[in-house]
């Protein structure tokens, strides 16, 4: 589906992609872990062809380059980390803008782009908010406006710079479970920089860890959220327990004991 070779990025001398290179299976969710500045939210805005870069993306056999805007749209859904909120624009209205690659120059949105809107507005819960204003909603209530507003895009290839990130934790699963339910219904590809790395693992099919603009490894939760692989890229604090269920769970451990409290008297 997604085919990566020699990907870079250079600002001046420094490199935040050098020579990336993989693919991506149709119907896949490969998550894309590292520490910051690893270049992450770089890989994804290279396939979203917002950033300039060297080497080749293709999609479906598609040079990414090659392709216009509108095109482009209605094969990639990108929800970056800090998205652009028209404050006076409605709930409503900001999902609907979803719908734009599908509509034609000239023409208006149909009642069928409006029920796919409205569909996601009530399984997000965000049914009640369709007429507020993007400014009067928290952080949480926000993201979820935007996965909705990408969702409706319906893409193929869904890429997601840490859609979690101002969700609390029951809201993150909750999301998450939303978009692994898409993409089987739908057979999307999912691309997501993820900082929560115990997250990554539970739902992604592939971890790729990114260090310095370069790939480390890849491969299924098990094989990568290993102490031994991350603790030269995030630190030797990085600890691995295995949970009742058998999934990962990676914790940072303190390298010192707690802080005793002050004899009595001092």
């Amino acid at each position: 589906m997604i085919t990566l070779a020699g990907v870079g990025v250079h600002y001046g001398p420094a490199a935040a992609l050098a020579g990336v290179s993989g693919e991506v299976a149709a119907g896949e969710w490969l998550a894309v872990i590292g520490p910051n500045g690893a270049g992450k939210s770089t890989l994804l805005r290279c396939i979203a062809q917002l950033t300039r870069h060297e080497g080749r993306i293709t999609i479906g056999g598609q040079p990414v380059t090659s392709l216009r805007r509108r095109a482009l749209a209605q094969l990639v859904a990108y929800v970056p980390q800090v998205p652009v909120l028209p404050a006076e624009m409605t709930v409503a209205d900001y999902v609907l803008l979803g719908r734009t690659p599908h509509i034609g120059y000239l023409r208006m949105e149909t009642a069928g782009d409006r029920r796919i809107c409205a569909s996601l507005l009530a399984r997000l819960d965000l049914a009640a908010m369709a007429g507020r204003a993007l400014s009067t909603l928290s952080g949480g209530e926000a993201q979820r406006v935007v996965l909705a507003r990408a969702l409706a895009q319906q893409a193929p290839v869904l890429l997601l710079d840490e859609p979690t990130s101002a969700l609390d934790l029951g809201r993150r699963v909750e999301a998450l479970e939303l978009i692994d339910t898409a993409r089987r219904d739908r057979s999307l590809t999912v691309i997501s920089a993820v900082h929560d790395l115990t997250l990554a693992g539970q739902f992604a099919d592939r971890l790729l860890l990114l260090s310095g603009g370069q790939v480390v490894t890849s491969g299924p939760a098990a094989a990568v959220l290993r102490e031994d692989v991350l603790g030269p890229h995030f630190g030797t604090a990085v600890q691995i327990v295995t949970g009742p269920d058998g999934a990962l769970v990676v914790i940072s451990r303190r390298d010192r004991g707690p802080l005793r409290p002050p004899a009595p008297g001092r």
